[in-house]
């Protein structure tokens, strides 16, 4: 496999996220309007500072029963980002690191060497990639008469 991490990236530009500077309330009425289950969160200076999931505002609202609307409209998401939910990877991942990655989130937010957020690689993209490469694969298959299995020689290839 000859592609690296840009062959899949989605860049920025095409990417939902939102700014950590946003108040609760904002941050929630745009996710809610997007309805992803899950996005990438920056700063101004484009900085990745996490990812917010749905269940981030949900708990947080659980775990302060006293929470107001003047509070809702006060708080910044960059509170409530788990700094550790969905890591970013650099820009020149591996491609083994990033597919392993993907594996754990529904996409990988990516950075360049700086931590400025350039866009994400979505589960997706992957799956798609590697069943494209399957299908135009197929005719490698050969039957080992030794050991009576089918073998695939592409997903053999490192």
């Amino acid at each position: 496999m000859q592609q690296n991490i840009f062959f899949f990236l989605q860049n920025k530009k095409n990417t939902q996220y939102l700014y950590g500077n946003l108040s609760f309330a904002e941050a929630l009425s745009l996710f809610r309007d997007a309805g992803y289950t899950a996005t990438p969160v920056i700063d101004y200076q484009g900085h990745y500072l996490g990812s917010i999931t749905e269940g981030d505002f949900l708990y947080y609202i659980a775990d302060h029963p006293d929470l107001c609307h003047e509070d809702v409209l006060e708080l910044e998401i960059s509170e409530i980002v788990r700094k550790d939910f969905m890591p970013a990877v650099s820009s020149s991942v591996s491609m083994n690191e990033l597919f392993q990655q993907s594996l754990e989130q529904n996409y990988v937010p990516v950075v360049d060497d700086r931590n400025i957020f350039i866009g994400i690689v979505t589960r997706k993209t992957i799956i798609s990639y590697l069943m494209k490469e399957a299908s135009l694969h197929k005719d490698n298959y050969f039957y080992n008469q030794e050991t009576k299995e089918t073998i695939n020689p592409f997903l053999h290839v490192r």
